[in-house]
């Protein structure tokens, strides 16, 4: 027999595991998408993020400050690396962008490993978000609750600077024709740069965020990066709107099937994720492909 106060508890905590998954996917759909680099330095961005905003925590005991702190961070690293490495890669063949982005999230991995260890760290939630909330039919903890609504206001933010605004039209024009763009007296390649930064940003953001929830370690990255690929691949590679809805859909997956054995978790995530790719290879969102 169903036990559905376990059902609908497991059916929210997919729901803010999917929303983060939606969150850090964004960050690695806007940087495909518009500049054409699959990076596989992006789980260690989210674990970057994490630990900056942890040793913001310990100097400031600010958890405001820990996200700003944490985000800007890795802001910071995704332009410093743009500008100094992944430039030089955009007009390379896909396999020496992936090769490179692994080598960076293996340096990224090992120097944190080697400033703070191997043991993890914990955030605690701020103050006004801690503790359980009743929602009439069950108690949850609340900073998981506003957890939704933080990634849900981080992703609409994003959406709408990236789609809807001035910045993004250049972006997507200088994609197509960055020649025609230049001739405009626009630095294409100042956009560019400034793209790989916000979607490395989205990453850190995620990483600080998700402290209180799931401590650091230095191998968080890992498992992060596998799930946020399938999520990218179900949604449709390139699709902001897929990245989000495959970042629910995973989320959900993956929760309701700890709730039966969490080992069969992954399988039934990577079983989904080919029913997509042989049904519809684009993803579920995905439109035609990049030339």
């Amino acid at each position: 027999m169903i036990n559905w106060a376990n059902f609908i508890s497991q059916c929210f905590n997919g729901l803010v595991l999917g929303a983060l998954l939606a969150l850090i996917s964004s960050g690695l759909t806007i940087i495909y998408g518009t500049l054409g680099v699959l990076n596989l330095a992006h789980g260690a961005m989210f674990m970057l993020g994490g630990y900056a905003g942890w040793v913001a925590y310990t100097y400031s005991g600010s958890f405001i400050v820990a996200v700003v702190a944490g985000s800007l961070f890795v802001m910071v690293v995704g332009v410093v690396t743009e500008r100094l490495i992944i430039r030089h890669f955009y007009a390379r063949p896909p396999e020496d962008q992936l090769l490179v982005t692994f080598g960076l999230g293996i340096v990224f991995v090992e120097t944190v490993r080697f400033f703070f260890g191997s043991l993890s760290e914990t955030v605690p939630p701020p103050t006004p978000l801690a503790g359980i909330t009743s929602l009439g039919f069950m108690l949850y903890p609340t900073y998981r609750l506003a957890l939704l609504g933080i990634v849900a206001v981080a992703l609409l933010v994003l959406y709408f600077v990236l789609y809807r605004t001035r910045i993004g039209m250049i972006v997507r024009a200088g994609i197509e024709d960055s020649m025609m763009v230049s001739s405009l007296g626009i630095n294409v390649y100042k956009i560019f740069m400034l793209v790989f930064g916000i979607g490395a940003m989205a990453a850190g953001f995620a990483g600080i965020i998700n402290a209180p929830v799931v401590s650091i370690a230095p191998d968080v990255g890992e498992a992060i990066l596998v799930q946020t690929f399938v999520v990218v691949v179900i949604g449709g590679v390139g699709s902001f709107p897929g990245a989000v809805l495959g970042g629910l859909i995973a989320g959900e997956l993956i929760s309701l099937t700890s709730m039966v054995d969490p080992a069969y978790s992954y399988v039934v995530l990577f079983v989904a994720m080919t029913l997509v790719l042989v049904f519809r290879p684009r993803g579920l969102l995905g439109t035609a492909g990049r030339e």
